[in-house]
């Protein structure tokens, strides 16, 4: 009788922990942090994956802004670039997505090659048939924008400036030789302001 109720008693509780076993590995098999994870962590390519600029179809400056302003509020988080900067300067150099360079390379923010190894596009600018940067897609041609920025010595004051003081980048800027122009700074400002483009900047 005794040897009956060892036994009962041994099989309730083997099964009792077979139980909590399960529900255990249940609770570890829960994608909790992996979700946390991914939302914490920024991809461009994830997040945004847009058709070459000559597919999009952009006639103006509003629609421009409407393609990119995403791509360009991640670029801030990632790099501290203002977006309204970034959008500014896409405007300006690419005529709204419109001009060559952008719709035949991609290229939204006239980079010059500078000792580039990828594929290259040659365009009349300060000087005749200067090199410039070809990109596979849009995404590619910012995120470059951002690291040219970031990686070149005489762009390290930039980041110096609030990201919300887009008049202090305007200036930075031209001061750091991204233009020639004296009136580039002024053209910056003008376009964040007329589009109101200091909104992405929050």
């Amino acid at each position: 009788m005794r040897k009956l109720i060892t036994v009962g008693i041994l099989c309730v509780f083997i099964f009792s922990c077979g139980s909590q076993k399960k529900i255990i590995t249940k609770k570890t098999n829960q994608p909790v942090v992996v979700v946390n994870k991914e939302s914490s962590i920024i991809r461009l390519p994830e997040i945004i994956d847009l058709p070459p600029v000559s597919d999009l179809k952009i006639n103006n400056s509003k629609q421009y802004i409407d393609v990119f302003k995403g791509i360009a509020m991640i670029e801030m988080q990632n790099y501290g670039i203002p977006a309204s900067i970034t959008l500014a300067q896409g405007i300006l150099e690419s005529g709204s997505g419109k001009g060559r360079l952008a719709v035949k390379a991609n290229n939204h923010f006239g980079i010059k090659c500078h000792n580039w190894t990828g594929k290259r596009i040659y365009h009349d600018d300060d000087k005749r048939q200067e090199c410039f940067r070809k990109y596979k897609s849009a995404e590619t041609s910012f995120r470059d924008h951002s690291e040219f920025l970031v990686n070149r010595k005489r762009y390290a004051t930039l980041f110096d400036i609030k990201s919300s003081d887009y008049k202090g980048w305007a200036r930075g800027l031209r001061k750091a030789g991204y233009a020639t122009d004296r009136k580039y700074p002024q053209k910056l400002i003008s376009i964040i302001e007329q589009y109101e483009l200091y909104q992405y900047d929050n």
